[in-house]
């Protein structure tokens, strides 16, 4: 097959396929004047709570804010620990310290990258505020034991639900099983704007309240400040062209699965290379696939990949445990292996929903014909 470009992610090949809708819908809000928590914010957020089956969604600026107002709103700041996955992307970790809290790292399960809910008991503390399990790559984290621990406990449950907007665990979205759920709008997202942007969403009324307070200066009422908050506004231009890409999320989810079922099809008798299963604990959204390499180098197949035009990236090569700006904490290489071998074998390739056949099947030749050689 002749060489080709395959990029890791091809956002103007969404945007190609949507572009007069997009621009129509940025016009209007311009047209409008209402460009922060107006109408197409309004609008959005009530379709996303019907889409997760929520009664609450609360727009925030970006999927770090998400995380930072959910934590605020339990109250999980000096003095307190929250609880989290070592392999997960920064901002899982960074906001709980930036919100005052000592994140307290737990290992991950080996074939999905998940927190490993086996390892929770153990690091509980009197003075944990709150558990945050994250959906990594699009699949859901074994919730049943998670809330059924977390809830003899009394432990509130975060879910980080960047990657993953219309998984489900069981048939139940994530972001509605725990107390909150975080969910981010970057480009590289299944559901992505243009430029940052995140939601919050919950069951309950008191913390829906608190959360829009919170991302208002913790202000309900103007000038009249209850708490000191945040300003995370969704900005209403993103909500609009985040609004035009709901329509067609199911269907760019539907595409990914059929990309992921095409690799592990392909890749299924490699030795050393081992591709990402589908759990069965709910629907898969693909975020990312994401391959463990076992045999040669990851580096030297990712470097391959790159000579043949082929984007690929290793999410993540540093573990929260080990990142120097948490030295302090007191972990050491070993103390979490799993984790730490996800760090050294892990190469996401493109599954993006506008993908080709022809890009795809030069995708697998050049792994396959790599692993040939290797």
């Amino acid at each position: 097959m002749a060489e080709m470009r395959v990029p890791l992610l091809d956002v103007k090949a969404q945007y190609a396929t949507i572009r007069e809708p997009l621009l129509q819908a940025v016009e209007s809000v311009l047209a409008s004047g209402q460009w922060i928590l107006g109408p197409a914010v309004r609008d959005l957020e009530e379709r996303l709570a019907r889409y997760l089956a929520v009664p609450h969604a609360v727009g925030v600026a970006s999927g770090t804010d998400a995380l930072l107002v959910a934590l605020r709103a339990l109250d999980c700041g000096p003095g307190t620990e929250v609880i989290c996955p070592a392999y997960s992307f920064f901002a899982t970790a960074g906001a709980i310290s930036n919100n005052g809290a000592r994140p307290v790292f737990v290992d991950i399960e080996e074939a999905t990258f998940n927190l490993n809910p086996n390892a929770l008991e153990q690091v509980i503390t009197p003075r944990t505020r709150a558990v945050m399990p994250v959906h990594l790559f699009g699949q859901s984290a074994d919730m049943a034991p998670i809330m059924d621990c977390c809830g003899k406990r009394g432990i509130p449950v975060i879910e980080d639900a960047a990657q993953a907007i219309g998984a489900t665990w069981r048939d139940i979205p994530v972001g509605g099983v725990g107390d909150l759920g975080c969910f981010s709008f970057y480009p590289s997202k299944n559901l992505g704007g243009a430029g940052d942007g995140g939601l919050i969403t919950t069951r309950r009324d008191d913390l829906a309240d608190r959360v829009r307070m919170l991302r208002t200066h913790g202000s309900r009422e103007r000038y009249k400040h209850e708490r000191v908050g945040f300003n995370s506004r969704l900005d209403s231009v993103q909500a609009a062209i985040l609004g035009v890409k709901l329509a067609h999320l199911d269907s760019w989810t539907a595409a990914r699965a059929s990309h992921a079922s095409a690799y592990t099809q392909a890749f299924a008798d490699l030795d050393g290379l081992i591709t990402p299963i589908d759990a069965g604990r709910g629907k898969h959204v693909w975020n990312q696939y994401t391959l463990r390499v076992r045999r040669g180098s990851r580096d030297g197949l990712r470097s391959h990949l790159s000579e043949k035009g082929i984007g690929s990236d290793v999410y993540y090569p540093i573990p929260l445990h080990l990142q120097e700006c948490f030295a302090d904490l007191g972990y050491r290489k070993g103390s979490l292996p799993v984790s730490e071998a996800a760090t050294r074998e892990s190469l996401s390739i493109p599954v993006y929903p506008e993908l080709t056949s022809d890009q795809q099947g030069y995708v697998v030749e050049t792994i396959l014909n790599w692993c040939h050689d290797n």
